[in-house]
This record gives structure tokens, C-alpha cells and sequence, in this order.
């Protein structure tokens, strides 16, 4: 990987941008909408793709009226690496044009709808603008994460120089697709003490485990088994929308697990692992045996020691029960955050609209500084306190008073009485292995389980992944790293399942997560731990910004708030293999001090200078 002044390459990225802080989005949204958050055509005469669902080929059974028509544009319309949302009628597309030929697919992003004409197009693919999803325009498969479903794709052709796309009606409506799926091929019976594979955790590492196993043809029984007594669910939206249900959240139905063969066993918590006999021991008594064996557990709660441990109206943010309780407590009355974590963060910005009074009790002084900054994080905290939450820091506190079951203040040292009706734990996790410890599946001094670029443990047969891990990350010589975000929990699960099924694969993705609060939404990608500067641009008085973070002279992260594509546009830089230099973005930017300006000028822009450019 050379620096970005290097000799320049050709550059295949074009975005269609318009900034989306005028756009409303949805992806601080719960599911029920309160805030939180063929025929053988083609152009030229090429053979199009077909989706699996909506085959572009026209099955006997299929009827015309199934399918609408639509003339769409000129095709000097769109220059190669263009792409536009068009409307068919019946529902709207994406058409894209690169190397001189049309392809068209679903719209919206299937994770939380983002409009994928304001994201990044290149080589290929789509990268969502909101959380960096990529889909390959060709098939529409989804390539990298978050989120499980692929996109539908549609015929284009091109007649009298008019560029004509065929859909289905229902393929349009939906604007998602699953990818086929393998059946398991043996007669089992549900009390069988055997599973070819056993995944433990019902995660996005465990969930995306089970599915890649069945899109790759693996016929075997697969059962998945959990803690939790829901089928999975989208748990970063817990803190973000309280009230929501966990049917409302839910990624998988029963139905939909049961029609792929992926057994699903709630209410079940593993206390032991027996790797010599490659059996799984659980609360109940349960013992059942594996062939493969995936660990995707997850974080609990970091402890805290404070009085009156049984209260009921302290809670550690696991559940929608949690929330839900959390938001009726809190309706009207008082409430303590503990921690300035992105959860803790959340769920006081998420009570602002509901409680009498929102207190933070945080270990810094500034939330997120650690993270993304002091300047960014200040720069938050204001938006916090405008609207009226207090911050307090956690040396300051003396007591945490309970009465009868329930907290009812707690005492800061200077004499100030916070009143708690609930309270909400919110610093930080450890890892979920302590059942793990007389295993012989290795962990290191913090519980973290260790891996190796498969994602297999020092067992043989033993995987895991998700925020139990730490892994080899390439960006970062292979150095090992824990990385506890639920795009990467993705990642780790196809990772692993290639890699039971013989197709070892390396990780390849560039972390990316989110987070929502009063509606504004911060987005980050990269791994930024051990950052020594931080380059601004923008005015974060206004929340509108985008802050690289570099290490020596490399740029190794990004965040921003209302200043979309960048982060998608970064990631997309950053998956490519090539290095964005501190000087790149000091002269994208206008920071390099005018004498220096000249030598720079001399300097044809860097392929990834280009790639950043609108």
C-alpha cells in the first residue's frame, strides 16, 4: 500500500451526492416509526443478471401482469459510474451505467432503508451510504455488512436509444431479497443429542453463521441456541427506541428459521464445554454433542458495586422488556444514566422526550473522548445539555440510596440528592466467557476469546466470533484487536462458516458503526485506537462535520455528523487496500499552510484524493 502522492491510477468511484441533512432519516427509527432512530437482454445485447427470487427470466407461471415496463431515460443520460433513482410506476429503481452498460436493482438499502443513490458506486458494487453495506450491481447480492438481505435486480435493455427496465411489481414493493438457501438433508428428531454444527449466541455473528452455512449448500443440521427467549433481534436499536417490541425488532421470524432448517433453542444458557468430547453442557442438564462448534456469546455488563443490588429499577440495557421498562419508569419521572457509553448515550437521549429529568453520571469528563475525540465529544455533550440533560461525574458520587426494593436517589458527594426513579448501568461490558474457563479453548487475561484469521480458536472444530473475540486485523499488521460492532459480529459469522466448510476466507471489511441521538446521527469507519490527531472539517457548533483520525501520518478512521457520503466514501478507500495520507486530507481540505502550497500544486491528486472528491 503505497501513500496517496504516489503515482496516480485510473479511479473507478463516482458518487451521485447531495448532502442528506435536509433528508429525514429513518435509520434512528424503531420499526414502528418513532424516533430513537429473462428475457436474453441487456445493453448491447449482453446476457443481464436475474435475481433468485424474481428471476429475470419469465417462468410459464408468471403472469404479464406480475411485471411493469417502463421506459427510464436517454442513454446519454447517465456517464459510466453514474447511478439514479428512477420510477417504474409501480415502485421505484436504482439504474446504474458503468463500463457502458445499465443495470438496475432495489433502491433502498434492506438493512434500514437508505437511499442507496446518495452512496458510493464503485467496482462493481453500491456501498450504503448510511452504515456501508455493499451490494453487487450485477446479482444484488449483499457483499458486505450490516444486514442479512440481498437486493432484487431488474432487466434493463436498451431500444432506439431509450433504456427500458422490467420489474416485478412485488420485487419493487419489497426492495429486498433473501439468498437462496440449502435444506437440511437428514431425518432428525428434535431430542437428538447431536448437531453437526452448534452455534452458540443468536447474534448477527450466530445468525449470519447459520445462514452463510445454508446459502453455501450445507445440508446438516444446524441448531442455534440462546439465552435470550426471542428469536433475533436488532439489539443496537434498544437504546434508541425504547418502547419498541421484540417483535417489532426482530431480524428472523420462527417461521423463517424453521423453513431453512435452523433450529433455534431459547431460554438456554451453556454453563460448560467438553472439547474432548465435543459436547455442550447446558443449565438444564442438556448435554448435546458437535461436530463444529461456533462461540458468539456476546458482552455482559461491565459490574458496578453500589448498595441494594436487588433493587428493581436499576437495569443493564440487555432486553426489549429492558427497555420497555426503562421507558415506563421513566415517563414523567426521574432519571440516572451510569456511563457515557454509546448505550448509556443513547438511552439518555432517547428519555429526553419522556422524562422529568435526565442525569449522566460518567467516568470522563467529556463522553466519547476516548473514542472520537475531546473536540467531538464536547461538541456532543452540548447538544446534551440543550436539551436539559445534567452531567455529573462518577468520582463525585458519595451513595446510591434504595428504599423498599427500589433506588430512590443517588447522593453526590457535594450534598446534591439526584432523584432516580430508574437507572440505567450503562459502563461499558466485559465478554460473556466464563463458562469457558476450564474449556481449554483459550482466552486471554480480559476473558476475550483468541482467534485466528478463520476465526477458529485453538481447538480444532471450536470457532467464534462477534464481541467475544480478538482477531488478526490485516489494516493493522494482523495485530490482534476487539472490535465489538455489530457489522463486524457479521463478518465473523460468514467468516466462520466458510471456513467449517473448507472455504477458508480472510476478513475483509473496514469496521463501521453508527449511532443515533435527537434525530442526528454519527457514523464512523475505520479502526481508530491509538489516534494522535484529529483533522476537522466543518463547524461542530452546527453538528455538521466529518473528523479524520490519524496515526503518525495515516489516516486509520472517520467519523461525521450531516456530512453524507464521506464515511461510506472513506470506507470505501480504505477496503480497496489503498492509504489516505494526513497530507491528503490537510490539502483536501485547505489546511496545509500557504507556503508549503506550491510544491503540492505540482502534484498530480492521488487516486485517493479522487475517491474522496465529490
Amino acid at each position: 500500500m503505497g501513500g496517496c502522492f504516489s503515482k496516480p491510477k485510473p479511479v473507478e468511484v463516482k458518487v451521485e451526492l447531495s448532502l442528506l441533512d435536509k433528508e429525514k432519516e429513518v435509520d434512528g427509527l424503531s420499526p414502528n416509526g418513532k424516533a430513537s432512530p429473462f428475457a436474453e437482454c441487456r445493453p448491447n445485447g449482453a446476457l443481464a443478471h436475474g435475481s433468485d427470487d424474481d428471476s429475470t427470466l419469465l417462468p410459464l407461471y408468471h403472469k404479464p401482469r406480475d411485471y411493469v415496463e417502463a421506459s427510464v431515460c436517454h442513454v446519454k443520460d447517465l456517464e459510466n459510474g453514474q447511478m439514479r433513482e428512477v420510477d417504474l410506476g409501480s415502485g421505484r429503481a436504482l439504474l446504474i451505467k458503468e463500463h457502458g452498460e445499465f443495470t438496475a436493482m432495489g433502491h433502498k438499502c434492506p438493512h434500514y432503508g437508505a437511499p442507496l443513490v446518495k452512496g458510493v458506486l464503485s467496482k462493481g458494487h453500491v456501498r450504503c451510504p448510511w452504515h456501508g453495506a455493499c451490494f453487487n450491481i450485477a446479482t444484488g447480492d449483499i457483499e458486505d455488512f450490516p444486514g442479512l438481505d440481498s437486493l432484487p435486480i431488474f432487466q434493463v435493455r436498451v431500444e432506439k436509444d431509450k433504456v427500458i427496465i422490467r420489474a416485478n411489481k412485488q420485487a419493487l414493493q419489497s426492495q429486498k431479497r433473501s439468498k437462496p438457501m440449502a435444506r437440511c438433508s437428514a431425518v432428525i428428531n428434535s431430542n437428538t443429542g447431536f448437531s453437526h454444527v452448534l452455534i452458540i449466541g443468536s447474534g448477527p455473528a450466530g445468525l449470519v453463521c447459520a445462514e452463510t452455512l445454508r446459502q453455501e449448500g450445507f445440508t446438516d443440521r444446524i441448531v442455534m441456541c440462546t439465552m435470550d427467549k426471542h428469536p433475533p433481534y436488532d439489539r443496537p436499536k434498544l437504546s434508541k427506541s425504547l418502547e419498541s417490541t421484540a417483535e417489532q425488532l426482530r431480524l428472523r421470524s420462527m417461521d423463517f428459521l424453521q423453513d431453512h432448517d435452523i433450529e433455534l433453542l431459547t431460554e438456554k444458557e451453556v454453563v460448560a464445554i467438553d472439547v474432548k468430547t465435543q459436547s455442550v453442557i447446558f443449565e438444564d442438564g442438556l448435554r448435546m454433542e458437535y461436530r463444529k462448534l461456533f462461540i458468539a456469546t456476546g458482552s455482559r455488563p461491565k459490574p458496578m458495586n453500589y448498595k441494594g443490588k436487588d433493587v428493581r429499577n436499576v437495569f443493564h440495557l440487555r432486553t426489549p422488556e429492558d427497555a420497555n421498562s426503562i421507558a415506563r419508569l421513566a415517563n414523567n419521572k426521574n432519571a440516572v444514566i451510569v456511563g457515557t457509553s454509546f448505550v448509556g448515550m443513547e438511552v439518555a437521549a432517547a428519555l429526553t422526550d419522556k422524562a422529568h429529568s435526565v442525569s449522566v453520571i460518567g467516568i470522563e469528563s467529556v463522553p466519547f473522548k476516548k473514542a472520537l475525540g475531546e473536540k467531538v465529544g464536547k461538541a456532543i455533550m452540548k447538544l446534551f445539555e440543550a436539551n436539559r440533560v445534567k452531567f455529573y461525574m462518577l468520582n463525585e458520587v458519595s451513595e446510591m440510596v434504595g428504599h423498599h426494593g427500589q433506588l430512590k436517589e443517588v447522593v453526590l458527594k457535594s450534598g446534591k440528592v439526584l432523584r432516580a426513579d430508574v437507572c440505567v448501568i450503562g459502563a461499558g461490558s466485559v465478554p460473556a466467557t466464563g463458562f469457558l474457563k476450564q474449556s481449554g479453548i483459550h482466552l486471554d487475561s480480559k476473558g476475550f476469546i483468541t482467534v485466528n484469521k478463520n476465526m477458529q480458536t485453538n481447538v480444532d472444530g471450536v470457532f467464534a466470533g462477534g464481541d467475544v473475540v480478538m482477531f488478526p486485523f490485516p489494516p493493522r499488521n494482523n495485530k490482534k484487536v476487539n472490535i465489538p460492532h455489530w457489522q463486524m459480529a457479521h463478518v465473523h459469522g460468514k467468516v466462520a462458516a466458510l471456513s467449517m466448510m473448507g472455504r477458508a476466507t480472510e476478513i475483509k471489511t473496514v469496521p463501521y458503526f453508527w449511532s443515533a441521538m435527537f434525530g442526528k446521527t454519527i457514523r464512523y469507519a475505520g479502526y481508530g485506537d491509538g489516534f494522535d490527531d484529529v483533522i476537522i472539517q466543518g463547524d461542530l457548533d452546527e453538528l455538521r462535520f466529518v473528523a479524520f483520525y490519524t496515526r503518525s501520518e495515516e489516516v486509520v478512521s472517520v467519523t461525521s455528523m450531516n456530512y453524507d457520503p464521506i464515511v461510506s466514501r472513506v470506507a470505501e478507500v480504505l477496503g480497496s487496500g489503498k492509504t489516505i495520507k494526513k497530507r491528503d486530507v490537510e490539502w483536501l481540505f485547505g489546511k496545509i499552510p500557504a507556503d508549503q502550497q506550491f510544491e503540492l500544486k505540482q502534484v498530480i491528486l492521488s487516486p485517493c484524493l479522487n475517491m474522496l472528491c465529490c
